[in-house]
């Protein structure tokens, strides 16, 4: 089976990444949807060869955490996750590349590829605001400092500037992931809803 397109396969993956304590992960039913497996045997695997994943490499999700993700897709459970007898597993970057060589088909060494390159991509953009947030606040403050020196700077002028920092600021700020649709989509629909 041939991997989607580069520019797919990213925008697909880094969809599924989530932030779960401060670290970037994918879950177990997603991870393993992307390697063509079921979430059943990728966890078998893990615990098959468990000291090649550190506690840095994977994480026991919560029920706590495990709430917070439902209440993001405002569905009664992320998608892929109903049903679970079991709290998920999230594996960081490290621990979904140490996941395709425990698996060792095909499928999962040419998608873990994809996988870091999202894991990148998403570690890129959060630098890319990172600094482009401290640049407008040097630039912020130098401009309230010479309106402070040159008094001739109008009130109104200031609060212009500081709406252009604020109008800023918010589209710095990453849009939402798109919500998932909720109830029952047909595999023959799966594909139109990803164009």
């Amino acid at each position: 089976m041939n991997a989607p397109a580069p520019s797919l396969a990213l925008e697909a993956i880094t969809h599924r990444i989530f932030v779960v304590r401060d670290q970037k992960v994918l879950l177990d039913s997603d991870l393993a949807a992307l390697y063509g497996v079921d979430t059943r045997r990728l966890n078998e695997q893990v615990r098959r060869n468990r000291s090649r994943f550190p506690a840095d490499f994977i994480l026991q999700l919560t029920r706590e955490e495990l709430t917070r993700l439902k209440s993001q897709f405002a569905t009664s459970s992320p998608p892929g996750h109903g049903g679970r007898r079991k709290l998920p597993l999230a594996f960081t970057e490290h621990g979904a590349i140490m996941a395709a060589t425990v698996l060792s088909s095909p499928r999962a060494v040419e998608v873990s590829v994809y996988v870091v390159r999202a894991f990148v991509q998403l570690r890129e953009l959060s630098l890319s605001h990172h600094n482009l947030a401290k640049r407008l606040d040097v630039l912020e403050q130098r401009t309230e400092a010479l309106a402070i020196e040159q008094d001739s700077l109008s009130h109104q002028t200031r609060i212009q500037l500081k709406q252009v920092f604020d109008a800023l600021r918010d589209l710095m700020t990453p849009p939402d992931p798109p919500k998932r649709p909720i109830g029952f989509v047909p595999l023959q629909d799966k594909g139109k809803q990803k164009t």
